[in-house]
């Protein structure tokens, strides 16, 4: 059964993050704490009773390319209808443009209910919202005024469509061509594939956000243009209408996510829209694709926290072996082994919603005019950490999971397996980890030499020396293990700076200094939890979350260290 953590969320926006501040800001005073938690505990309630409920049969069954097109498995269309009726396709949306108008605070902790409760659907609605963002943001009014309402109220759904057969990460590869028509449309032509909700019955109709080559371009990533494809052409009243010239040629067979439908489409001649100015479509398209890398890490700490919740509830009834120091019949989670397990997964799961929180709350401020000091820079340096961390930790911690069940997490039935496997492609998405490694060097570290990274240690260290003056031990040996992190991430960055001449050294060590900011980070989110729960008398959390503080910092903040020495070392000869 799953819970969704809405107390958590409320512990974080009324105690450790300004939650007050930033709706003052973002809703103008209209929304309050209080309305938060309301919007949040029947967001988690319908996760746990729609949605949830759902996960495991659609693994089962998968989702079907018939002669009619893409069938998702049985309740997903009825779930969709009630989700999307219920306002939670556009919680996040701008009320400008007809959404919710909630800041991202609220709405991503919205999406972690969703990816917990399931993975494959709330991929869907997450990549409708960055089609809105683009769209928004890059289309012209009459594209915007004939496409963002009905992306916004749920009735359409969107998806990025990047990859080619012989271009992955490489999108100078990309060989999907585009042609100007008489009336200004465009015709499309060329094969994507890996397009998650590329096909559905859940909605009226798909529209496809492309990149695509007009002629005579420039080569390489400069002559990307993007273009608004929709499965079918709206008529004169915005209704779908005829049949695009876009074909769902196959379904790939994956590990996990069985539900979503990753296809491989076929552009003959398709008629398109320009989105925003040629030959300047990446600029477009990353503004979908930055929304889908924190939306990814979102999914990452919820489908980590679903495995976790299961492999604690599993661990507290079953009962094996002689538990040492404990009386007979003790259920394996008194193992102490179990019990390190348990605790690595639930700490690091807090650290990087505390993180996700963070990040989320600078976004918010940056873009209602009231942010401070570098909280742009701040998003930029952190979401590639967030994504990378977090979607390398997810698979870690459902792998923690099927440990804790032992031979019966290896068995289908017990639905841990398949926490394992939709995890597997969370470091993949929207860029591999490395791909994350590759941004934060190259495109933030090296090109401000370092400020913002500097910026953000300041930051920390501010809350080492809060800390410090708690009168607690584990703020005191918290606040120590994180003083000598931050530390050795500076060693690292000074060495990695240092590295500018010598690229193939300083990016050799880019995963290991993600992660380094990865585990510092959350560090400094449980240095902040800790003092609050401290001093918040009616938080009847505060036992979890001083143990978690003591758990994160022993497992995992000091992983920093030794990560430091693979930096050191640069590229092995």
């Amino acid at each position: 059964m799953y819970r969704a953590p809405a107390s958590d969320y409320d512990f974080l926006l009324r105690y450790v993050i300004d939650g007050a501040g930033i709706l003052k800001a973002t809703t103008d005073d209209e929304v309050t704490l209080d309305d938060v938690t309301d919007v949040l505990g029947h967001a988690g309630t319908l996760a746990a009773d729609l949605l949830a409920p759902l996960n495991a049969p659609g693994d089962r069954v998968g989702s079907k390319l018939e002669n009619d097109g893409v069938t998702t498995p049985p309740g997903f269309t009825e779930a969709y209808k009630t989700f999307a009726e219920g306002g939670w396709t556009s919680l996040g949306v701008p009320a400008s443009i007809g959404g919710g108008g909630m800041p991202r605070i609220v709405a991503n902790a919205a999406g972690e209910f969703w990816s917990a409760a399931n993975t494959a659907f709330s991929l869907c609605p997450g990549l409708s919202q960055g089609a809105i963002a683009a769209c928004h943001a890059h289309a012209r009014d009459e594209l915007r005024q004939t496409y963002v309402p009905p992306l916004v109220s749920g009735r359409w759904t969107g998806t990025m469509n990047l990859t080619e057969p012989q271009a992955g990460t490489d999108l100078a590869a990309i060989r999907t061509s585009a042609q100007a028509l008489d009336d200004g449309a465009w015709s499309i032509t060329g094969q994507k594939i890996f397009i998650t909700w590329g096909d559905h019955d859940l909605a009226e109709n798909i529209v496809h956000l492309v990149l695509a080559r007009t002629p005579d371009a420039p080569t390489g990533l400069g002559g990307l243009s993007l273009f608004l494809v929709p499965k079918y052409l709206p008529d004169p009243d915005g209704r779908p209408g005829e049949r695009n010239r876009v074909q769902t040629v196959s379904l790939e067979h994956k590990l996990g996510i069985h539900a979503s439908p990753t296809c491989v489409l076929d552009y003959e001649n398709a008629t398109g829209f320009l989105v925003g100015q040629q030959n300047q479509g990446l600029a477009a398209m990353f503004v979908m694709m930055n929304q889908a890398r924190l939306g990814i890490a979102v999914q990452g700490i919820g489908l980590a926290d679903r495995a976790y919740q299961q492999a604690h509830a599993y661990a507290a009834e079953r009962v094996q072996g002689r538990v040492t120091g404990r009386p007979a019949g003790t259920p394996i989670a008194e193992h102490p082994d179990v019990r390190r397990l348990l605790l690595s997964m639930s700490s690091a799961i807090s650290a990087m919603r505390g993180l996700s929180t963070q990040v989320s709350a600078w976004i918010d401020r940056a873009n209602t005019g009231h942010a401070e000091a570098h909280d742009a820079d701040l998003v930029e340096f952190f979401v590639p950490i967030i994504k990378g961390w977090a979607s390398e930790a997810c698979v870690q911690i459902t792998s923690d999971a099927v440990q804790v069940h032992g031979g019966m997490g290896f068995i289908e039935e017990t639905g841990a397996a398949q926490y394992y496997r939709d995890a597997r492609i969370l470091p993949i998405y929207e860029g591999t980890t490395a791909i994350q490694a590759n941004d934060l060097l190259g495109r933030k570290l090296l090109r401000d030499n370092g400020a913002t990274a500097e910026t953000a240690l300041a930051l920390i260290e501010a809350s080492v020396a809060t800390a410090r003056a708690a009168e607690h031990p584990v703020a005191h040996r918290l606040a120590d293990r994180l003083a000598a992190a931050v530390e050795a991430v500076r060693h690292s960055t000074r060495t990695i700076l240092a590295r500018a001449d010598s690229p193939r050294d300083a990016f050799a060590g880019g995963v290991s200094y993600l992660q380094q900011w990865g585990l510092l980070a959350g560090g400094w989110m449980h240095a902040r939890m800790l003092v609050a729960a401290l001093g918040a008398a009616e938080d009847s959390a505060s036992p979890r979350r001083i143990r978690e503080a003591d758990g994160f910092a022993t497992a995992h903040l000091s992983q920093v260290h030794s990560l430091g020495e693979s930096i050191t070392a640069g590229e092995i000869a």
